[in-house]
């Protein structure tokens, strides 16, 4: 048994059959969250690569307002396969401008919205009016821990977020990143990126999920693998309990979809391993039926209103 077929093993390979190394999920899989990809591998597109790697169908497209065009040009050839997201400086006078033209030229989602702001500064508050208003959920990067020094901190203030879930009721919020995901905890103090060890119940993200119909997470990133990966009790009851809010993604900087082509890894448990292959293991361990299509492909298509 080589390396690669004794690594998904342990990481929930029983759940799928193999072929050519190319996992085959039980349910299909829309992965909302994959950074755009430029480049050419193989005379294929580099998006689809990621994507035939890990197993998975369609995928949302983050792109930055510039690249709009481009993004809307891989919708156009490959319809089956992409939906696209846009994410514009909103530190910037024109940003409502910009983000209303690329919803009008075919852009499902605001995201990824990841800035130097306060969650509920200024900035982000009229992103949030925005999105209400144009009917498109708007994705947010939540940290408040650096990964490195001078990093800064992002969309800071989680915990008191139920504040804006209330003011922009409209608006749907779907949280990423290491202060949403860390927050399932109620014992989290902003002191680790990926806290480990089992969780307290009654954390922030959990009563945030619960209580408001405008709450919605997407389980990407180390971030997200960090919280499912901790404390399976927890997780178990997690994914069903939130089933009709949560979201595939996989946020993997893996050129492939096999961990190939990472660089160094905050997250030293992760290190050469597809974000993507790792959080379908576990959304496929703990849940199955119904259940596990809400949350690989169902939430998505009707959050996002895509078309099946």
């Amino acid at each position: 048994m080589n390396s690669r077929r004794e690594f998904l093993t342990l990481s929930g390979a029983a759940c799928f059959a193999q072929s050519n190394d190319v996992p085959k999920w039980k349910s299909k899989v829309i992965d909302i969250h994959l950074h755009w990809r430029q480049d050419l591998r193989m005379d294929k597109d580099a998006n689809l690569v990621h994507m035939d790697g890990c197993g998975v169908d369609k995928a949302v497209l983050l792109t930055q307002a510039r690249a709009g065009d481009a993004a809307a040009a891989a919708v156009a050839k490959y319809p089956a396969k992409f939906v696209w997201s846009v994410a514009a400086d909103i530190t910037k006078p024109d940003a409502e401008q910009v983000l209303t033209a690329a919803v009008r030229k075919g852009a499902l989602a605001f995201g990824e919205i990841k800035y130097h702001v306060a969650a509920d500064g200024p900035e982000l508050r009229r992103a949030y009016a925005l999105a209400g208003e144009l009917g498109v959920p708007i994705l947010i990067h939540f940290q408040e821990v650096d990964h490195f020094e001078g990093e800064g901190k992002w969309s800071t203030g989680f915990k008191n977020f139920a504040a804006m879930l209330k003011a922009y009721p409209k608006t749907k919020f779907v949280g990423h990143a290491d202060a949403f995901w860390a927050n399932v905890s109620a014992d989290y103090r902003e002191e680790a990126a990926y806290p480990v060890g089992p969780v307290k119940k009654g954390g922030v993200t959990d009563k945030l999920l619960g209580d408001f119909e405008n709450m919605f997470g997407d389980v990407s990133a180390n971030s997200g693998n960090n919280a499912l990966s901790r404390d399976e009790e927890f997780t178990s009851g997690f994914l069903k309990r939130h089933q009709n809010k949560l979201m595939f993604g996989s946020d993997c900087g893996c050129s492939n979809g096999r961990g190939d082509g990472l660089g160094p890894s905050v997250a030293k448990r992760m290190q050469g391993k597809c974000v993507a292959r790792e959080t379908l293991g576990i959304l496929h361990k703990h849940l199955d039926g119904g259940a596990l299509t809400k949350v690989t492909w169902g939430n998505a298509h009707r959050l996002y209103k895509i078309k099946a």
